[in-house]
This record gives C-alpha cells, sequence and structure tokens, in this order.
C-alpha cells in the first residue's frame, strides 16, 4: 500500500470512527510512541526518543485537556490518572529514564485496556 493510500486510509479511519474508538486510537497511539522511544533509549538514539516521547506526551495532553470536568468525579481521577503519566513521561524524557516510561506504559495499557471494555459493551 502507497503511504498516500494510507494516509487516506488513516484520515477515513478517523473521521468515520465513534468517540470511543477515537479514545482507544489516542491510547494506541501514545502507546505506540512510548514503545518507539524504548527502543530507541536502548539503541543510545536519544534524539529519535525525544521525538517519540513528546509525541505520547502530546497525546496524553489531548486526553487530558479534552476532559469535562464538571461532570464528575471520574473525570476528576481520570485528570489525576493523565496528569501522572504525563509528569512520567515528562521525566523519562528528561532522564531517559527506562524505569519511569514503563511506568507510564503500563498505566496506558490499563486505561486503554478499560476503555476498550467500555466501548465494546456501549456499542
Amino acid at each position: 500500500m502507497s503511504v498516500n493510500a494510507y494516509q487516506v486510509y488513516k484520515r477515513t479511519q478517523v473521521s468515520t470512527a465513534s468517540q470511543g474508538e477515537l479514545l482507544l486510537m489516542l491510547f494506541d497511539g501514545a502507546i505506540r510512541f512510548a514503545h518507539q522511544a524504548r527502543e530507541h533509549i536502548e539503541k543510545g538514539e536519544l534524539e529519535q526518543a525525544n521525538e517519540r516521547l513528546l509525541r505520547a506526551q502530546d497525546i496524553v495532553t489531548e486526553l487530558t485537556v479534552s476532559l469535562d470536568l464538571d461532570t464528575g468525579e471520574i473525570a476528576q481521577n481520570l485528570y489525576l490518572l493523565y496528569t501522572y503519566i504525563y509528569e512520567r513521561l515528562v521525566q523519562a524524557n528528561i532522564k531517559k529514564d527506562l524505569e519511569q516510561l514503563d511506568e507510564a506504559v503500563n498505566m496506558l495499557e490499563e486505561l486503554r485496556d478499560t476503555w476498550r471494555q467500555v466501548v465494546s459493551k456501549a456499542g
């Protein structure tokens, strides 16, 4: 598949996805970038690791700012979790610390799996 065809496919996938599916795509993206960053850190490719971690951080920021904190305790707890994950990603990036990166990835994977269950039950 050519790069152009892939881009069209991804654009179509995003534009036709439900809110729940978009949320899962965001989690998958953050996790994918974090895994890529880990590989770059292990290879000593620090600039590429930084780039991937910044992308993961951007996604977590998007998850955070999309919360409607007026909806109650769940949104407020998610805000705290997303903020914590973001801080782990920042520290992993600054120190190239695989332990903090792994902690962030584990939390992202748990949240993604939980949301996946919610999305599948909802529709």
